[in-house]
Order: C-alpha cells, then structure tokens, then sequence
C-alpha cells in the first residue's frame, strides 16, 4: 500500500540524522513496548506481515508524530481488537472488562531465550526453478495496492538487472491477509540511481531491492 511509511525519495521531511552512541532504549516503557509485543505475537493469531501492515495503516498524522515504539503499540493494539483478545471500551478504559479469546498458545518467561533463538524463519520450498537468473534486465510492476506489498513505491515500473537469485519465502502480500504463505523466489534487483531518482541524480547511485518473483518482468 501506499501508506506513511514508504518514503523512499519523498522530499521535505529532512536528513536522516543517526543518533550517536544510540542507546537501546530511550525509556523504560519502550523495552516494556519490545515484551508485550514479542509475547502476542507468540499467540499465533497474526504473522509477521499482518504486523507490519497494521503499521503501515496507521493515519499517516499518527505515524509521523509517534515515536518508532508507539507505531509498534498503536499497531498492536489493532491486532488485539481485531483478533478479539481486547476490545475497544478495553483499551479506552485501560483494563480487562470481557473474557476475550483465549491465546492458543503462551510465552512463557523461562522460554523467551529459547524462542528467539528460533526465531521465525520465512524461506520455503518453491517447488519450480527460478524464473529469473543472474544477469537478467527487468523490470518491475507497476502498481498501487490497498494491501500490504513489500515493493517500494519508488521502484514500482523501473528496469534493473538481477543481481543474486536468493531462496524461496512466503509471500508478504498474500500472508498479510490471510491469503496463505505462497511462497516465491526472491531476487536482488540493482538499479541505476538516475533510473529511480531522474537525470539529475547521482549517475555513481546504485540502489538494490529484494523483490519477489511476481513483482518483475523481462524486459
């Protein structure tokens, strides 16, 4: 979708500015922000990607003003009502009033280590040979959907070469929605900075994407 958190190219929201010595956390409720979050996620109610796009649906008036920690709250507390784990006099009110749906599974504290240490791998058997290979000229689709999509809107309908072809993953555009994981193969495309960005860019700019299979033709 295109939504507030896909900038890329955009003007007039000034430099990047990295923080120096950045610490982990700027506040104790940021890391209580981190917890809560991982532990619901351990439900199994919603993925990774249904995630990120209750992110990227926030107002973009919202999604401005918050802070990193707050997007991923605000987000989460969309997941929860949508999942029935909380309503929304329950978040108006700032505690439990209903049952709610009982979580098919918990994070227990003396399994935290062990869980992240898995982690949540998202490679997958395609089950067909690439479509593309290394080398090949391409160019990407050219669309603008109300779902979540993990191509940039600065690098929809722009041709690049294949740089790497990479494993198979899930599908973010269709598992966001319940659609299931439908796993491709993803590349690495390299494009020319005046391809993206116009003549007057920086002709030495090169910028690289990971794009699934479905996101490109051959030129």
């Amino acid at each position: 979708m295109n939504g507030p958190h896909d900038l890329g190219g955009q003007m007039g929201f000034g430099p990047v500015a990295p923080e120096t010595a950045e610490p982990v956390f700027h506040a104790g409720w940021e890391r209580r922000a981190l917890g809560v979050t991982l532990a619901t996620g351990a439900f199994g109610a919603w993925t990774i990607d249904e995630s990120r796009h209750a992110r990227e649906s926030l107002h973009p008036a919202t999604y401005y003003s918050a802070s990193y920690y707050e997007i991923w709250i605000r987000a989460l507390e969309t997941l929860l009502e949508r999942h029935g784990f909380v309503s929304a006099d329950e978040l108006e009110a700032g505690q439990k009033i209903w049952p709610g749906v009982t979580p098919k599974r918990v994070l227990r504290a003396a399994d935290v280590a062990g869980v992240l240490a898995r982690g949540g791998p998202c490679n997958r058997d395609v089950g067909v040979p690439p479509g593309f290979a290394v080398g090949d000229k391409v160019r990407t689709i050219n669309q603008h959907p109300r779902g979540h999509t993990r191509l940039p809107r600065y690098a929809r309908g722009k041709t690049g070469v294949v740089e790497a072809v990479r494993e198979g993953f899930v599908f973010p555009d269709t598992n966001a929605h319940g659609k299931g994981e439908e796993p491709q193969h993803v590349y690495t495309v390299v494009f020319d900075g005046r391809e993206l960005w116009g003549q007057v860019a920086d002709p030495s700019l090169t910028v690289s994407i990971d794009a699934w299979e479905s996101y490109l033709e051959r030129v």
